[in-house]
């Protein structure tokens, strides 16, 4: 099965998910005797080009013009059909980050392809070609039988290993040729949030809620956080009333993540923002009311006053730090 992968880069850097993406294609093109082809957009070094190949691209496709510096779904997505046509490609691979979310179902409606988004694992191909989606919210699964001639998958990022599977490095020059009037779109201000740890990327978290009491008190989640190399998050009411930026928020209606340990400090837990954190590996709740509902579905629970346990738990995170 030939593979093309969307090589999503950020201000000349590849990001964590990208790598997820080229390793799971890999993975895929290995038990089909198939090769992957990683495709970036934008401008980029050879070095970090030959990143990819590290984890299993067979061939990098680089269009460098620097009229696609800037993303937009339109022009990303004719890129991705240049290349799917160049590469002869059955199957596109494509992160579900902000990003792919807008270039995976322009992609699909283009090639006439099916698509499955919030993919969690490989496909089986023992009887047909089935993948494994959450759903509602992360509450469910969903095997879905993708019977097309061509396929999109958007797979939800901190799902797989990045495995390394070093190729040669083949590295090509490609052009698309975009037609400016197809692109309908325009990026008037890009603003990149300033948190050390990308939250859809981190696999550590730290997040506070309105028990921490007021913005002043938020030292203690950064130090914990920094402690642990964590990314630190909040609920949605701490963002509405401007304790922390908007980009901090997770749940239902703000950032989805997965890490591989979420600690919850001083929120209840509702429903909404459970739905954000739920497919968390390990979640830690630590809340002074016993019936808070964050309580029922997290894995381990401190029942006490986050300023009471929160530098106890910095300490010996800390000291274990140190011993290591």
């Amino acid at each position: 099965m030939k593979i093309v992968v969307f090589a999503e880069n950020q201000n000349g850097n590849f990001k964590k998910s990208t790598f997820e993406a080229v390793a799971y294609a890999a993975g895929i093109a290995s038990s089909t005797n198939g090769s992957v082809t990683a495709v970036s957009i934008g401008t980029i070094s050879d070095d970090k080009l030959a990143e990819l190949a590290t984890y299993g691209a067979d061939q990098i496709l680089s269009y460098a013009q620097e009229s696609l510096n800037t993303f937009t779904g339109e022009a990303y997505s004719q890129v991705l059909n240049h290349a799917v046509e160049v590469a002869g490609a059955e199957l596109v691979v494509i992160s579900n980050t902000y990003s792919g979310k807008m270039v995976a179902p322009r992609v699909a409606a283009k090639l006439k392809a099916g698509m499955a988004s919030g993919v969690v694992s490989f496909p089986n191909t023992s009887n047909g070609f089935v993948v494994r989606r959450s759903v509602f919210s992360g509450k469910a699964f969903a095997d879905v039988n993708m019977s097309s001639s061509k396929k999109v998958v958007a797979i939800t990022p901190n799902s797989f290993t990045i495995a390394e599977n070093a190729k040669a490095v083949n590295i090509q020059t490609a052009d698309a040729s975009i037609d400016a009037a197809s692109v309908r779109t325009k990026s008037i201000e890009v603003s990149i949030a300033s948190g050390k740890i990308p939250l859809t990327e981190a696999e550590l978290v730290v997040s506070g809620g309105r028990g921490m009491k007021g913005p002043e008190n938020w030292h203690l989640i950064e130090t914990l956080a920094d402690t642990l190399g964590a990314a630190t998050a909040c609920s949605k009411p701490v963002s509405d009333i401007h304790w922390r930026p908007h980009t901090e928020h997770v749940g239902q209606t703000g950032i989805t993540i997965k890490p591989n340990l979420y600690i919850a400090i001083g929120i209840s837990g509702a429903i909404q923002h459970l739905a954000g954190v739920s497919s968390s590996k390990v979640i830690v709740a630590i809340n002074k009311d016993p019936e808070a509902p964050f309580f029922k579905a997290a894995d381990y629970g401190i029942v006490g006053d986050a300023f009471e346990v929160l530098p106890m738990i910095i300490e010996a995170a800390k000291k274990l730090k140190s011993a290591s």
